[in-house]
C-alpha cells in the first residue's frame, strides 16, 4: 500500500506523514512501537494483579484489540526485516512481563526465562494464526478474537496451571542431555543414545 493511500485513509496529506515520520518505513516503525507498547502494557497489567475480577474484565475487552491484532497478523505474514525487528521487540517484552508475573507471584519462576518467553510467544502467535485460518470468518477479527477466547482460554489455563505430563521424567531426561551439551537431534544425539559398540 502506498504512502498516499495510507495518508488518505488517515484523512491527512502524504506530506504531513513524511513531515512526522520521514518515510513509510518511519511510519511503520512508529506503528510497531505503539502496538508493542499497548500489548506489553495490557499483558503487564494482568501480571501485576491477583484479582480475578481484573483478569475477567480484561478478557471481556478482548474484541477491542481487533485493530491491533489485524496489524500483528499482517506483520507476522509479511516476513520483512521490519517485521522481524518488531517480533524481536515483542519477544523481549514477553520476557519482561513474564518476569513481572514471577515477581508478583502470579507465575512460577523458570530455569530459563528467556527461552520460556520465546516459546510462549511463538506458540501463541503461531496458534492464533492457525486459528484464524481455520475460522469460518477469518476476516472478521472481532468475531475471531471472541471465539478464540471462548475456545482456547480455559484449555490454556488448565495446561499452564495444572501441567500436562503426569511426572517430570521426560523433562528430566531432556534437561540432563542439554546440561551435558548434547543436541537433541543429529549424529551427536544418536551417538549419545547409541554408543559405539552398543
Amino acid at each position: 500500500m502506498g504512502l498516499r493511500t495510507i495518508a488518505e485513509a488517515a484523512g491527512v496529506s502524504a506530506a504531513l506523514v513524511i513531515h512526522h515520520f520521514g518515510s513509510k518505513d518511519g511510519l511503520r516503525k512508529s506503528c510497531d512501537a505503539y502496538v508493542a507498547e499497548v500489548i506489553r502494557d495490557a499483558k503487564s497489567e494482568s501480571m501485576q494483579t491477583t484479582d480475578p475480577a481484573s483478569w475477567l474484565a480484561q478478557m471481556s475487552e478482548i474484541e477491542s484489540f481487533a485493530p491491533l491484532v489485524a496489524y500483528l497478523v499482517r506483520s507476522m505474514q509479511s516476513g520483512s526485516d521490519l517485521a522481524k525487528s518488531f517480533w524481536r521487540t515483542m519477544l523481549e517484552n514477553a520476557e519482561q512481563y513474564l518476569e513481572e508475573g514471577v515477581r508478583t507471584g502470579v507465575l512460577k519462576p523458570s530455569r530459563d526465562p528467556k527461552a520460556r518467553a520465546r516459546y510462549l510467544a511463538i506458540c501463541g502467535g503461531g496458534a492464533f494464526l492457525l486459528y484464524i485460518q481455520m475460522h469460518e470468518n477469518p476476516t472478521d477479527l472481532r468475531t475471531v478474537l471472541h471465539d478464540y477466547g471462548e475456545d482456547m482460554v480455559l484449555p490454556a489455563l488448565e495446561i499452564y496451571t495444572n501441567g500436562l505430563m503426569a511426572d517430570s521424567t521426560m523433562y528430566d531426561a531432556f534437561l540432563a542431555q542439554r546440561e551435558k551439551g548434547i543436541p537433541f537431534s543429529g549424529p551427536d544425539a544418536e551417538a549419545a543414545i547409541r554408543p559405539e559398540g552398543a
